[in-house]
């Protein structure tokens, strides 16, 4: 039997690696996490979600020889001036912590009429085939909706009890995994990304 090629998955956050490889396990490469392979996850110190993005991947191709996949996204609320944006995992500090996260924006939002508190989840999600990529792949997405006054729903993670889809009018924690995959920023990103690792060798 041919062994599987493999792909490394470089993130250390177990909500984000569930919901990866979901979405990949119809690719015909094993999803594989770092720390499986005893990577530690890297600072990171881009100013950009496509820095952070590539910062880990090649972290990740250098430690363990393998192709890799990285994402980095956030949260953008509009009337906070883009905020928590690339600091959304540590909004509250560290250690990472959603309750807090949840409990900080609420609390920057307090009092915000509902029509102003727009905002998006972005994801990009970048593959490099070794850690001296000169053409990595790199695919975003990203999910528009507005920031509710009190959380709802108790599946997935992050900021998904605070974040309402508009056109179901569901929190993106009240939503099964399938419906949020389809809809969700980074379901859109690894979508994109699908199409085209498809031609691909790696």
């Amino acid at each position: 039997m041919e062994t599987m090629n493999r792909i490394v998955l470089a993130s250390g956050n177990a909500g984000k690696l569930r919901e990866l490889q979901a979405m990949l396990a119809d690719l015909p490469y094993a999803i594989v996490a770092q720390k499986e392979l005893g990577v530690d996850e890297v600072p990171e110190t881009g100013l950009t979600f496509v820095e952070n993005a590539l910062i880990k991947a090649r972290h990740a191709c250098r430690a363990t020889g393998l192709p890799a996949l990285a994402d980095d996204s956030g949260l953008i609320v509009d009337a906070l001036g883009g905020a928590p944006g690339l600091y959304s995992a540590r909004y509250a500090g560290s250690p990472t912590d959603d309750a807090a996260n949840n409990a900080k924006l609420l609390e920057a939002l307090h009092g915000v009429p509902a029509e102003r508190r727009t905002a998006r989840f972005y994801a990009v999600i970048v593959l490099l085939r070794h850690p001296e990529d000169p053409q990595p792949l790199i695919a975003e997405g990203s999910w528009e909706g507005t920031i509710l006054e009190a959380p709802r729903g108790s599946n997935g993670f992050g900021y998904n009890p605070v974040f309402l889809d508009p056109a179901s009018g569901l929190t993106a924690a009240e939503m099964d995994a399938h419906a949020k995959n389809r809809l969700s920023h980074r379901g859109k990103a690894l979508a994109a990304l699908k199409q085209r690792l498809a031609a691909l060798t790696l």
